[in-house]
């Protein structure tokens, strides 16, 4: 029997060891930490017979023909460098899902923001469609949990059984990116890029080429034409992009780059190609600039697909957003908050920070990525009231603001005080909206941007109640 191992015990991992048993290894778990909940999970896997170790350093053995990593198991760990030159097959969780699935056509989405909005959109049109097209990867379902739901509908109690994907809808980020070496969509999407994640990957370069890898296996591609390091990209005809790629713009007909009659575009208000009027922009209920270019590249990839224009259509005008993405929680005494957890960098806050209506209470902070902030600290001098910011990156933000000339701003340290100091500010200075839109990944304080979320929500439920 072939010998698997698993690093990492999150969702991905779980969901990888258990496709992999099912498929005939022994399979063995590690992960450094230990928990609670981690030692329940041990208990129910060891029950099924996979191997756990918890409180493990992972470190590769010649009887391993294969090691799976979660995406957040750094790629450049000693024991996988070690592995990799030992010979042993190294992949990550999404690269082993697309070698159970590759049988089903995938729409593959990728890019620095926008991913998740745009997954979703492209979700619901091929839903609208008729077809099953679930969404997995950093939406959805873990994407080794979606080919255990497909392969093996009855196996496990917590996946509800599913029919064969007539698509497969996968938001992948750089990590799920460099981890893969053969995953080939049939229609593959790059939203937007710019710096992020460069902790992980050293350099712009080692960024901009994991996500160009994506595009360069796709048979068909969609990119955003108003993105500027796409567009120079693009103009300058460089791999990955080919000559027949499907290019978006709000701009207009002339923001198209390569052959007009492959793109998507606005004008007059109408969402269209060369030849069709697809739908008006307002059938669109989310706000902000960028939410259009989502649309766009939405539209290009149910085009692609050969969707009709009735399902798109329908799609379109009763999508309600996603979660953590400028989602309105509430409207308390005329205030609106709002949840823009998932903005995790400064590009992601500047575009928050557009979307809204000024004046605003900004609650910023967490634990800081490398990145230009300029963009971001302009826009706050122009349209917030005060920042109240938290977490570990609350100090380096203040010096930062202060650097500006900024002095509206607060240090309150944990999202508690920063609602409840959010609603008070909104009525003294008649701000029109509290703002979560941390410019920051969440692990400071937080499991993930969800939690960090779910917890602004649960706070301004309880505003809500009280009043």
């Amino acid at each position: 029997m072939p010998h698997a191992d698993i690093i990492g015990l999150g969702t991905s991992g779980i969901a990888a060891a258990r496709l992999l048993h099912q498929a005939g290894w022994q399979v063995s778990v590690s992960d450094r930490s230990t928990s609670e909940s981690l030692l329940a999970t041990q208990r129910e896997l060891e029950a099924e017979g996979i191997t756990v170790q918890l409180g493990h350093s992972y470190e590769p053995h010649a009887a391993t023909q294969r090691i799976v990593v979660s995406p957040g198991v750094p790629w450049d760990l000693p024991a996988l460098i070690k592995a990799r030159e030992l010979g042993i097959e190294t992949i990550g969780e999404m690269e082993l899902a697309w070698q159970h699935l590759q049988h089903i056509p995938w729409v593959a989405i990728t890019g620095t923001n926008g991913k998740t909005t745009t997954t979703a959109l492209i979700a619901a049109i091929f839903q609208a469609a008729g077809f099953h097209a679930p969404a997995c990867g950093n939406i959805g379902f873990a994407a080794c949990d979606l080919a255990l739901a497909t392969l093996y509908p009855r196996r496990y109690p917590h996946l509800a059984p599913q029919p064969t994907p007539d698509w497969i809808v996968a938001e992948l980020s750089s990590y799920q990116i460099e981890s893969s070496v053969a995953i080939a969509p049939k229609i593959g999407v790059w939203t937007t890029f710019t710096p992020d994640h460069l902790s992980r990957h050293k350099t712009l370069e080692n960024y901009y080429n994991i996500k160009a890898k994506l595009l360069q296996h796709a048979q068909k591609q969609v990119l955003n034409g108003d993105d500027s390091h796409l567009r120079q990209v693009g103009l300058a005809q460089s791999p990955p992009v080919r000559v027949d790629a499907c290019w978006t713009s709000t701009q207009g007909k002339a923001g198209l780059i390569g052959h007009p009659e492959n793109g998507v575009y606005i004008e007059d208000a109408w969402v269209r190609t060369q030849r069709d009027l697809i739908l008006p922009v307002n059938l669109l209920r989310m706000v902000g600039e960028h939410n259009k270019q989502n649309l766009l590249m939405a539209v290009a990839a149910a085009r692609l697909a050969r969707i009709e224009r009735e399902a798109i259509v329908h799609a379109i005008s009763t999508f309600p957003g996603v979660p953590h993405r400028l989602e309105q929680i509430c409207t308390w005494k005329g205030i609106a908050f709002i949840n823009d957890s998932k903005a995790t960098n400064y590009d992601a806050a500047d575009v928050g920070l557009a979307a809204v209506n000024s004046p605003v209470i900004l609650i910023a902070g967490g634990e800081a990525k490398a990145g230009d902030d300029t963009a971001w600290l302009h826009r706050i001098q122009s349209k917030v009231a005060t920042v109240l910011l938290i977490g570990k990156a609350a100090p380096a933000f203040a010096q930062r603001l202060a650097q500006l000339g900024y002095t509206d701003y607060e240090i309150v340290e944990t999202m508690e005080r920063a609602v409840k100091r959010g609603a008070a500010l909104a009525q003294q200075d008649q701000a029109k909206v509290v703002l979560l839109s941390p410019a920051c990944a969440s692990f400071d304080q937080y499991q993930n941007f969800e939690q960090r979320g779910d917890h602004f929500r649960q706070l301004c439920q309880e505003i809500l109640a009280i009043d």
